[in-house]
C-alpha cells in the first residue's frame, strides 16, 4: 500500500509535466543564447582590460621551449591585433563560464527532477569548475610535453617560427577539447539520474567507449598522435569515474533498492 509520504516523495522526484511545444522551445533556447552571448561579451570587455597579460600567458608554454634563434612571427599587418582579441574573448568565455552553464543547466531544467532543479546553481558551478580544470590540465600538462615533443624536430637548418595565428587556433583547440572532456563525468550523471544509462551498460560497452574516445580525441585535438594520445588516456579515466558515478547516483541503485524493500513486504506478509 502506498503511503502519504510516498506519494508525496514520488511528485517531488517526478520531472516537470508541463509539455513545452517546439516553438517554445525555440523561443527558450533563443533566450538562453542570448543570455549566453552577453555573458561573454561582459567577460571579453573586462578581459581585455587585461590582454597583454592574458597573452603572455598563454604564448608562455611556447616560449619556454622555443629555441634561442626562434621567436614567434605574425605575417598579417591586423594579426596581432586580432590575436589580442580572441585571447580576451577565450578568457573573458572561461571567466563567465559559470553563468554560461547556468543557462546551459536552465534550458534543459524542465527534463530534471524537482529536487535536482533547486541545485542547478550548484551544478553549473561544478560544470564550470570541471570546464575550467580541464583546460588548465591542458595548459599545465599537455602543453609542455606535446611543446617539447615539436621542438624536437628543430636543427640548425630548420628553425621554428611559429606565427600567432596558427599557435592561437592549436592552443585554443586544445583548452576548449580538454575542457569538453572533463565534463564527461558530469555529462554521466545526468543521464544516470534520468535513467538513461546505467553502470552495468557503462561497463559492457567499455571497449567500444575507448574506440570512441580514440576517434573523438582524434576529431577535438589537431592532427598529431601525441595530442590525442594526451587526450585519450585522460578520457579513459574519466571514462571509468563515469561508471562508478552512474553506480552511485544512477536510478538503477533506486530501482533495485525499492525492488527488495518491496519483495522484504511481500515475504514479511
Amino acid at each position: 500500500m502506498t503511503t502519504e509520504h510516498d506519494q508525496e516523495t514520488t511528485e517531488e522526484e517526478t520531472p516537470e509535466e508541463e509539455g513545452m511545444t517546439f516553438t517554445e522551445h525555440l523561443e527558450e533556447l533563443r533566450y538562453r543564447l542570448f543570455r549566453i552571448i552577453i555573458a561573454a561579451f561582459v567577460g571579453f570587455l573586462i578581459c581585455y582590460l587585461f590582454k597583454e597579460r592574458l597573452f603572455d600567458i598563454l604564448m608562455q608554454p611556447l616560449v619556454k621551449v622555443l629555441p634561442e634563434a626562434s621567436s614567434m612571427i605574425f605575417t598579417g599587418l591586423p594579426e596581432a591585433f586580432f590575436t589580442y582579441l580572441k585571447v580576451s574573448l577565450v578568457a573573458g568565455v572561461f571567466l563567465a563560464s559559470p553563468y554560461i552553464f547556468y543557462q546551459i543547466w536552465r534550458f534543459v531544467g524542465p527534463g530534471m527532477y524537482d529536487t535536482e532543479r533547486k541545485f542547478l546553481i550548484p551544478i553549473a558551478f561544478i560544470s564550470a569548475v570541471f570546464f575550467v580544470v580541464g583546460a588548465l590540465f591542458g595548459y599545465f600538462v599537455v602543453f609542455p610535453i606535446g611543446f617539447q615533443f615539436f621542438m624536437g624536430f628543430a636543427t640548425e637548418m630548420i628553425q621554428p617560427m611559429p606565427s600567432l595565428r596558427e599557435y592561437f587556433s592549436f592552443a585554443v583547440k586544445l583548452l576548449f577539447a580538454f575542457g569538453i572532456a572533463f565534463e564527461l563525468p558530469l555529462f554521466i550523471f545526468f543521464l544516470a539520474r534520468l535513467g538513461i544509462v546505467q553502470s552495468k551498460g557503462l561497463r559492457k560497452q567499455r571497449k567500444y567507449a575507448v574506440l570512441v574516445i580514440f576517434l573523438a580525441a582524434a576529431f577535438l585535438t589537431p592532427p598529431d598522435i601525441i595530442s590525442q594520445v594526451l587526450m585519450s588516456g585522460p578520457l579513459i579515466l574519466l571514462y571509468e569515474v563515469s561508471i562508478w558515478v552512474a553506480y552511485i547516483w544512477g536510478r538503477e541503485r533506486k530501482f533495485r533498492g525499492k525492488k527488495e524493500d518491496d519483495d522484504q513486504d511481500e515475504d514479511e506478509s
